[in-house]
């Protein structure tokens, strides 16, 4: 009886191996991560799986393997890719800073793309707004200013809502530079959904000082004062304006040092309209000024938050998908099992036998270390399985 070797696809219809719907649970020898699947599309296989002779590719030379690894050139449009032993550096998160290895060997430098350059440029003015806000902000709690206390008086709603938003857009900022420099999608999604709740909290605090200055501000000077600042803030009004009472030292005053009855210092109306009608003007102006350089940067983000890079990840296959050498012997057993009934037992298990003498794997399904299957295992990952047939 002659033999001759061909591959196990080459049997007919009738040797088609048909895998039960979850081999995985029947097998219980392989870890929960290894995948028995083997319903691909060729569409989903490298180029350099499907045809002896790839496709060459614009300034790649010839090759009969598939590209593996990653460096810059994995990065860019269109590039095919097979991931290398333990190559699970999505995104550059799981390795050394800025997407780098780990260890003493580096890389070249990846080039950016212009995506990648917008958003950095608009993360850029994004910090700078929201640092400078943020200082000022402080700056004002902290009573540096000459006339800091009395907006920590008298507008102290507007002061607080400018606060959270220059804190916010700094915390959002800091993850921008996380997601660009990291190359990072999800910080990114994360980042451009946030810019939205930044643009409304900063449109906040400028809509409400707009529509105090604008709409009746005497009035609601005149109710503050009476009803909502109280002794102790009226005091703190009455220092720093250098005036006494309202209209004057009889009037809603609250007696101090500098203010009692026969002080000769002005009421505190007239300073106190003004100052508020220059610093709400100031504020909404500045609120707004901010808004069309906030919308600029979420247009940025929405549309090259996902082309930070020109493909997904690194282009490999997931982990969950691969066919690797431990379940390609768990099929090959079930391809056996129907050879047997096919041919019988003897010429089954003699199949096996050398099939897996061949991918050197063992009785219990594992690959067994060998000189040739390291050299077959770096050789490029095209692995043609041709059990003998008696």
């Amino acid at each position: 009886m002659a033999s001759r070797e061909q591959p196990l696809s080459a049997s007919g219809n009738d040797a088609r191996p048909h895998i039960n719907a979850s081999p995985r649970s029947e097998s219980g020898l392989l870890p929960k991560d290894v995948s028995l699947s083997v319903n691909y599309l060729p569409t989903k296989f490298a180029t350099g799986l499907l045809s002896p002779a790839p496709r060459r590719r614009k300034g790649q030379a010839d090759s009969e393997l598939p590209k593996r690894g990653g460096g810059r050139e994995a990065f860019k449009s269109g590039e095919a890719r097979m991931p290398e032993e333990g190559d699970e550096d999505y995104d550059g998160v799981t390795g050394a800073w800025f997407g780098g290895k780990e260890g003493g060997h580096t890389r070249p430098r990846m080039r950016w793309n212009k995506f990648k350059w917008a958003l950095f440029v608009a993360n850029i003015f994004l910090s700078i707004y929201a640092l400078t806000g943020l200082i000022f902000c402080l700056l004002t709690w902290f009573d540096v200013f000459e006339h800091a206390d009395i907006v920590r008086v008298g507008n102290r709603t507007e002061l607080i809502l400018s606060t959270v938003a220059a804190a916010l857009a700094t915390v959002v900022s800091v993850l921008g530079w996380a997601g660009i420099l990291l190359n990072n999608r999800s910080f990114l999604a994360v980042y451009s959904f946030l810019l939205w709740i930044c643009f409304a909290i900063l449109v906040t605090p400028g809509y409400i000082t707009y529509k105090q200055r604008t709409f009746n501000l005497e009035g609601k000077i005149n109710s503050q004062w009476s009803r909502i600042l109280g002794a102790e803030g009226r005091l703190r009004i009455q220092n720093r304006l250098h005036c006494c009472g309202y209209f004057s030292p009889f009037v809603e005053a609250t007696v101090s040092q500098t203010c009692y009855a026969r002080s000769v210092l002005p009421g505190c109306k007239a300073a106190y309209l003004d100052f508020e009608k220059n610093v709400l003007e100031i504020w909404y102006t500045i609120a707004f000024s901010l808004v069309p350089l906030q919308i600029a940067i979420m247009v940025t983000g929405l549309l090259c938050s996902n082309h930070i890079t020109y493909r997904f990840g690194k282009g490999m296959m997931p982990k969950a998908y691969r066919l690797s050498m431990n379940s390609m012997a768990v099929i090959m057993d079930n391809y056996a099992s129907q050879l047997a009934g096919q041919y019988g037992s003897d010429v089954a298990s003699e199949i096996l036998a050398r099939s897996r003498s061949n991918l050197h794997v063992d009785s219990m399904g594992y690959i067994v270390p060998s000189a040739t299957s390291t050299t077959a295992g770096s050789s490029g990952g095209r692995h043609e399985y041709r059990p003998e047939v008696m």
